[in-house]
């Protein structure tokens, strides 16, 4: 159920990668496989941050009309990342120039579809409370994600380039670690063996 206090931080959901270790020929894309219950993972993800969070952006590349098709009838905005290919900082920068305005960004990826809505509200109510906060969950001592950023981030996040992301961003700013009671934060997709939920 989204929740009104969470209203301006955006669910950021990053889908422009290629998912090479699912399929090293490039023709099966991981975010359309689908899972046990019939949904693909894309769906699955993008399902769990609009059921806690009021606006949520994905991030897509340029040739992504069939993940596009996939989340139809979903409360969407969807984002083109031209610069897709110089890694996921371009994502992220692309979804927070899309939404200048919010209060944080939660910054979600679309591999990591068994993600509990608990653990979204969680990370996103930080954030919500403190403009100035990083916000990570963790499990076992283990930093997963999503990870939630204050809007004081937003230049910063803009301006990502490469695969290292946030990274640095974390090397000069404290983050609040946040116990999670779940084994979706650490859980992505990489081969098709961990489309099973226990997998």
């Amino acid at each position: 159920m989204i929740r009104p206090e969470l209203d301006g931080v955006v669910g950021l959901l990053l889908a422009a990668g290629r998912g090479t270790r699912f399929d090293s020929s490039g023709r099966r894309n991981k975010l359309l496989a689908p899972l046990p219950d019939g949904r693909t993972v894309l769906r699955a993800s993008a399902t769990a941050l609009c059921d806690c969070l009021p606006q949520v952006v994905v991030v897509v590349r340029e040739d992504s009309q069939d993940q596009v098709d996939a989340l139809i009838g979903l409360p969407v905005q969807i984002v083109e990342n031209r610069r897709a290919a110089l890694g996921m900082g371009t994502s992220i920068a692309a979804g927070v120039a899309a939404t200048p305005a919010a209060r944080g960004w939660l910054v979600a990826l679309a591999d990591m579809p068994y993600l509990a809505s608990e653990t979204i509200a969680a990370v996103a109510l930080r954030v919500a409370q403190d403009n100035r906060a990083i916000v990570a969950p963790t499990l076992n001592g283990q930093r997963g994600h999503p990870v939630g950023f204050g809007s004081i981030f937003g230049p910063a996040l803009m301006g990502l380039l490469g695969d290292q992301g946030p990274r640095a961003l974390f090397e000069v700013h404290p983050v609040s670690l946040l116990p999670i009671l779940d084994s979706g934060i650490l859980r992505d997709i990489d081969t098709p063996g961990d489309l099973e939920p226990d997998a």
